[in-house]
C-alpha cells in the first residue's frame, strides 16, 4: 500500500479492455487465481476511500502485497477490474447489480436490484460472472437512501419510522435532488409505501449541508440522505427507520478479479469484515474523516486494531 497511483494515472484505463467477452468462455471458468501483488480501487469518496483502505490493511495483513488506485468513475474503473488493472474494489450490491444490468441488457433493461437481499445478490453474481468478476458476501454495513427528521420534531410527533409519519398525516416539504420526484425510492415510493404526504420536494440536493440546514431551522420537515451520513447530529437530525423496506439492498460487497483475486486467501481476508464492521461503523469513520481531517488509511487502521481484525 506504499505506492498509490493517483487520478492522472487512471487516463490508461481509457483504453483498456471490458475484460473477457461472453464467447471466451475460457477466461471465465478458468479457476480463481491467487497473485500476490493486488490493486484495491476506490471510488474516491471517503467511504469508498476508507473500505479500500481495509481491505488493503486485511490484505497485507494476509501476505499480499497492495497498491491503491483512485478511480471515481464507474465507467472507468468497472472495465479496469475485469481486464485485471484493478483487482479489488468495494461496492454496493443493489447498485452494482443494476449498473451492471444495464451495461449488459440496455439503459432500459427493468432494475434488477431490489430490498431483498438474496434477489439482488442472485442477480448481481449472474451478472458479474461472465464478466470475470467475483461477489463477494456481503457484511452487515449497508449504504441506502434514508430519511432524517430534526429529533425535535421526531419527540413531537412521537416519530421513529417512516409508518408513523405516514400515520400522522402530517404536511412533509422534503429536501432531496430534482430527481426525487421520480424516483420510486423517494416521493413516489413515500407516498405509495408510506403513505406520506409530501407537498413538495425542495431542490437542494442528498444529504447536502443546505438540505440539512433547511430542516434544521424548519423551512423543510425532512432530508433524504444515506444511512451512513456522519454529520446528522451536527444539525439535530434523526433518521426514521425503512421500516416497510423501501430502499434497495445496497449492502457493502467487495468484487474481484476472478482470474487475479478469486482465490481462497483473499476471501477469507476480506471475509473477517462480514461479521464486524456495521452501519454505524461506516458513519462514525466517515464522521472521522470528513469532520475531524483524519487519513482514511489512520481512521481504517484504528478500527480495525480495535475491532481485534489487525494486529
Amino acid at each position: 500500500m506504499r505506492r498509490r497511483a493517483v487520478l492522472a494515472g487512471v487516463l490508461l484505463l481509457a483504453g483498456c479492455a471490458s475484460g473477457p467477452s461472453l464467447e471466451n468462455r475460457g477466461a471465465v471458468t478458468a479457476p480463481p487465481g491467487d497473485s500476490k501483488h493486488l490493486t484495491i480501487g476506490s471510488a474516491g469518496f471517503t467511504e469508498s476511500d476508507l473500505l479500500a483502505q481495509m481491505y488493503a490493511l486485511l490484505l497485507r495483513q494476509a501476505g499480499y502485497r497492495t497498491s491503491m488506485l483512485t478511480v471515481a468513475n464507474r465507467e472507468l474503473y468497472e472495465p479496469a477490474l475485469e481486464s485485471g488493472q484493478i483487482d479489488v474494489v468495494p461496492e454496493y450490491a443493489a447498485t452494482f447489480a443494476d449498473w451492471l444490468n444495464a451495461k449488459t441488457h440496455g439503459a432500459d433493461a427493468p432494475p434488477v436490484g431490489s430490498p431483498d437481499l438474496t434477489a439482488t445478490m442472485k442477480a448481481l453474481r449472474s451478472l458479474a460472472t461472465p464478466r470475470g468478476l467475483t461477489v463477494l458476501d456481503p457484511g452487515r454495513a449497508v449504504d441506502q437512501n434514508a430519511f432524517a427528521v430534526t429529533s425535535r420534531y421526531a419527540r413531537q410527533h412521537r416519530l421513529k419510522n417512516l409508518s408513523d409519519l405516514g400515520a400522522s398525516g402530517l404536511k412533509v416539504r422534503l429536501a432531496a435532488g430534482d430527481e426525487c420526484v421520480e424516483r420510486p425510492y423517494c416521493e413516489p415510493g413515500l407516498r405509495k409505501t408510506y403513505g406520506i404526504d409530501i407537498t413538495a420536494v425542495d431542490p437542494k440536493g442528498v444529504g447536502t449541508t443546505q438540505a440539512k440546514q433547511a430542516v434544521q431551522s424548519g423551512r423543510d420537515q425532512m432530508v433524504l440522505t444515506t444511512t451512513t451520513d456522519a454529520t446528522l447530529g451536527e444539525f439535530g437530525l434523526v433518521l426514521l427507520a425503512d421500516d416497510r423496506h423501501l430502499q434497495n439492498a445496497d449492502y457493502i460487497v467487495p468484487v474481484v478479479n476472478r482470474s487475479r483475486a478469486g482465490g481462497e486467501g483473499v476471501t477469507k481476508a476480506l471475509g473477517r469484515l462480514n461479521d464486524v464492521l456495521t452501519t454505524a461503523d461506516l458513519a462514525s469513520m466517515n464522521q472521522q474523516v470528513d469532520s475531524r481531517r483524519r487519513l482514511p488509511e489512520d481512521v481504517a487502521r484504528a478500527w480495525l486494531k480495535d475491532k481485534g481484525l489487525l494486529k
